[in-house]
């Protein structure tokens, strides 16, 4: 990519300080390497900035959700109603239990998952939901828990992009039934790999921590037979999906500054909007009169009627100059997976029509105001350029 003189800006991006470096030298010189003590510290500092009573940390999101599902009692022939414009693993988690994931649309406004559709999609099957705060915006969650009281279901809510997001004034992390948060290097704290469950339900709680151990558990209260102090029972079949000590040094470390990497991601979009506020042919993201999304990131539609190229021209234009723009997501039900389980494109048109003009562009804490410049500057200068006249 050297068609500009501006250094590569990829669409996302950790920042890790001295202070994080130390927290995992600390635990590599420590006698705990794997699931340990900073992985308790690490739940217990997760729950706190949430206000949820209960975390289970998880090897990485998707485990999270598969634990969630597990927890929720989703086994074969359920289904569970969630969002086609999310990453797979939203829907992956239901297939792992041997359910059956039903899409519904998205609100064309939000992009979140609209729960008029949710309520068309019910059946006498349905167990769950699993609601995706996208981009970072949290759902209606009013409408999806009244919706699941009605019909007796579980929110799982996967909010892999809204770590410090609130609702209504309350955390997200602290509202569904179980929450998920995703610690992937892109997201706005990171263990490297990691997820964490967050609850208030403990019987919920007591099963995450044992199927993410092999559905192994040595609690005295819990065991059916007791042969001594070395003594545990595998009592259900479940994974190897831990979280270690040196995932969790690093996330606890990183919690401490992630208000900071909020307040900074909030600023840059604030720079975005402004800077596109004058383009007809770009519309900036829904952005929730409170403003209490987190930001994981800032999606754009490209109105192509507007322009003289596509949206895949668009794309590559900013990658040629250094731009490291990507696209998400690719609806669930067009992968060639799910079509051949026989979801079909046309089925869920809001979700298709805007997964054919969306543009992510870069956003993570250490982008300067320059970066951040040069993004919206390069935009204008291709808008220009290839304007229908």
């Amino acid at each position: 990519m050297a068609n500009s003189k501006h250094p590569f800006i990829p669409y996302g991006q950790q920042l890790i300080d001295n202070e994080d470096i130390q927290a995992v030298v600390d635990v590599l010189k420590s006698d705990y390497l794997t699931t340990g003590p900073a992985v308790d510290n690490f739940e217990e500092k997760i729950a706190d900035y949430v206000e949820s009573k209960y975390a289970v940390a998880f090897s990485n999101g998707t485990a999270a959700l598969h634990g969630a599902c597990f927890a929720a009692d989703i086994g074969g022939g359920d289904e569970v109603i969630t969002t086609p414009m999310t990453f797979a693993a939203s829907a992956n988690c239901v297939l792992y239990q041997g359910g059956k994931p039903v899409f519904a649309d998205i609100d064309p406004n939000t992009y979140n998952i609209d729960p008029k559709q949710i309520r068309k999609k019910i059946t006498d099957k349905t167990k769950a939901i699993i609601p995706v705060d996208f981009t970072g915006q949290p759902v209606n969650l009013d409408e999806i828990i009244k919706i699941a009281d009605e019909f007796n279901l579980v929110v799982i809510e996967d909010a892999a992009h809204a770590i410090g997001a609130t609702y209504k004034e309350s955390k997200i992390g602290s509202i569904a039934d179980m929450t998920m948060f995703s610690f992937h290097p892109v997201k706005h704290i990171t263990t490297g790999e990691g997820g964490i469950i967050t609850t208030n339900n403990k019987d919920f709680y007591e099963k995450l921590k044992q199927f993410r151990t092999h559905g192994i558990t040595r609690d005295n209260l819990l065991l059916k037979e007791n042969h001594g102090p070395w003594y545990y029972e595998m009592q259900f079949l479940g994974y190897n999906y831990r979280m270690t000590d040196i995932q969790a040094a690093l996330g606890a470390s990183q919690i401490d500054k992630l208000d900071k990497f909020i307040e900074r991601r909030r600023d840059i979009v604030d720079q975005y909007n402004r800077g596109f506020s004058a383009l007809n042919e770009v519309i900036i993201p829904y952005q929730q009169s409170d403003g209490s999304s987190s930001w994981h990131l800032y999606v754009i539609q490209i109105k192509k009627d507007l322009l003289s190229i596509n949206r895949k021209q668009f794309f590559e234009e900013l990658r040629q100059a250094d731009i490291g723009v990507n696209v998400h997501y690719i609806p669930v039900h067009l992968h060639p997976y799910y079509q051949e389980l026989g979801y079909k494109k046309g089925d869920y048109p809001y979700a298709e029509e805007l997964y054919e003009q969306i543009i992510t562009l870069p956003l993570f804490p250490a982008m300067t105001d320059e970066d951040v410049k040069y993004v919206i500057d390069t935009i204008k200068n291709i808008v220009i350029k290839h304007q229908v006249k």
